[in-house]
């Protein structure tokens, strides 16, 4: 089992910037992939960004890409994700959620591919 805790969220102007933390807690954190996804009022839960284990390899939403940034500290047992130059549309529940299996060299981008989800973080971009 394993625990995911997200912190971070807000109201910011568009334009502004947050960085959200999801920190885990149980089984061992640096061995398996890690994702957000997030969820907007009426819409389906959507990929945002993954990383593997080791960082070396991340994959992001079209959407976000060249605004988003996620990363992790295996140390730490924390993951980030830097989301900046923010957007009215990127108004959403954000997840953090683990891979179930482990080592993967590459990142999985869809649900159906994690096992383990945290409670959500609420973000809310003014425009």
């Amino acid at each position: 089992q394993v625990q995911l805790v997200e912190s971070g969220g807000g109201l910011v102007q568009a334009g502004g910037s947050l960085r959200l933390s999801c920190a885990a807690s149980g089984r061992t954190f640096d061995s398996y992939g890690m994702g957000w996804f997030r969820q907007a009022p009426g819409k389906d839960r959507e990929f945002v960004a993954a990383i593997n284990w080791s960082g070396g390899t991340t994959n992001y939403a079209d959407s976000v890409k060249g605004r988003f940034t996620i990363s992790r500290d295996n140390a730490k047992k924390i993951l980030y994700l830097q989301m900046n130059t923010l957007k009215p549309e990127d108004t959403a529940v954000y997840y953090c959620a683990a891979d179930h299996r482990q080592y993967r060299s590459y990142v999985v981008i869809t649900e159906y591919d994690y096992a383990f989800w945290g409670q959500g973080t609420q973000v809310t971009i003014s425009s």
